[in-house]
């Protein structure tokens, strides 16, 4: 049987660099120091089980060598003449996928590296990626990378809130702008996106016959480390270097974090959420987590795209809300089109909140992310009249009386929703702004 150590040398060599097949053969034979005829069938095979855009684990090569029928059998017919060439001591290379060698991406191809380029030293990085998921055994605030907010969620359950402490939050920051950023998002997706906006995510849907709105449920816990790490070896960086990536950008909530259970919580819930949040994830709260949630959803995004065109219809997506709509032809279906919008989602990782689910036609108010689309993108009537009542009465009784919520700085607070319904309803929002002007302050 193959030594333990053939088979790591051997795999560190297939996963080195490009993964076309004549640069794979090469290598395989430069590991063994002679073409033997069985190596390119060898290569063949890796190439073909591993033939997605996604650059494979070390010990996922390791298993394929172990399983290989053919590599066992050369093995011991050549047992006294095959022996390692040349040991592989160089690290793995950038291996981008097709798509992505034009993104520009920093080429970082050592943890060495990686912890120059964050400006750490590799201890820190490796305190930061936490790969052993130490930090959910802590129980020291001052020793965790995050903080945390529970909130218990209307439709049940609860929704944790996890915000990067100072140094974590830098470096995400840098990931973002130096990777993330680059990386181009389907073009049906308008949330956390520069240029695009709910009013981008909801305009496509406005004066349309029927719309339906699904709703995905614990959108960033859904995506697990090992996705996210996935996600940056697709970029092309190496092993090492993704997983440092992806557990710079996860997280696992600490288990004293769910030691006593709000009343309000049933016991069911609490422990779905302690699983969900328990394991390394996506944590709302990162600067991070929209851009890779958003390119992690690419797959969904391009199924459902192409499952709305079928049937006549406008796919856009801001989040968690999948929006889809279209006339007449896609009202006569859309109840069965729902429930094949929803298997997708299902098929690619995700749950659909079917509370949420909603199918609205023109009878009724139609409505994506606060915003009403029966005719055009506009606010709902109730909150334009709420917020005039709200600046009428700041010039009449001063803003001290309306700051009921508790502000800290209630002039920036209502200058920001002026400046809300300036982007949704520009005449509205003149007589809105001549009020904020009169306020005496």
């Amino acid at each position: 049987m193959p030594s333990a150590a053939v088979i790591s040398n051997l795999a560190r060599s297939l996963l080195s660099g490009d993964p076309a097949l004549e640069h794979v053969y090469a290598r395989a034979v430069r590991t063994f120091g002679r073409p033997w005829r069985w190596i390119r069938p060898l290569t063949e095979r890796y190439v073909a089980a591993f033939a997605g855009p996604t650059r494979p684990r070390h010990r996922d090569v390791v298993r394929f060598l172990q399983a290989d029928a053919g590599f066992h059998r050369a093995r011991a017919i050549y047992r006294d003449r095959l022996s390692i060439a040349e040991w592989l001591g160089e690290p793995q290379r950038m291996q981008p996928a097709a798509a992505a060698r034009h993104w520009n991406l920093p080429c970082i191809e050592s943890a060495g590296a990686l912890a120059d380029w964050l400006e750490v030293n590799v201890d820190e990085l490796d305190w930061f990626a936490d790969l052993k998921n130490l930090g959910s055994q802590l129980r020291n605030p001052k020793l965790q990378h995050y903080r945390y907010t529970m909130l218990p969620k209307r439709s049940g359950g609860v929704r944790v809130i996890e915000t990067p402490k100072e140094r974590t939050k830098g470096h995400q920051r840098r990931i973002l702008a130096g990777i993330l950023d680059l990386v181009p998002v389907h073009p049906a997706v308008h949330g956390f996106v520069k240029g695009r906006s709910i009013v981008s995510f909801a305009a496509p849907h406005a004066g349309r016959p029927v719309l339906l709105r699904l709703d995905l449920q614990d959108f960033f816990p859904t995506f697990p480390a090992v996705r996210v790490q996935a996600l940056f070896r697709t970029l092309g960086y190496p092993e090492q270097v993704a997983d440092r990536l992806g557990g710079i950008c996860t997280n696992a909530t600490p288990r004293d974090l769910w030691n006593v259970r709000p009343m309000e919580i049933s016991p069911k819930e609490w422990q779905e959420s302690r699983t969900l949040y328990g394991r390394p994830h996506l944590p709302q709260g990162a600067p991070t987590s929209p851009s890779l949630a958003n390119l992690m959803a690419y797959r969904l995004d391009c199924r459902l795209t192409g499952l709305a065109r079928t049937a006549g219809a406008t796919y856009t997506r801001y989040a968690d809300d999948l929006a889809f709509s279209g006339g007449e032809d896609f009202a006569r279906v859309v109840q069965r089109f729902a429930s094949h919008a929803a298997a997708v989602a299902i098929e690619e990782g995700f749950n659909v909140n079917h509370h949420k689910t909603r199918i609205m036609r023109q009878g009724v108010r139609q409505h994506l992310a606060g915003l009403v689309v029966n005719e055009k993108v506009n606010l709902r009537r109730r909150d334009l009249e709420l917020l005039e009542a709200i600046l009428t009465n700041c010039v009449r009784h001063g803003p001290a009386s309306q700051n009921r919520a508790g502000a800290p700085d209630f002039r920036a607070h209502l200058e920001g929703r002026v400046a809300f319904v300036a982007m949704i309803n520009p005449a509205k929002a003149l007589r809105l702004s001549a009020l904020l002007e009169s306020i005496v302050w």
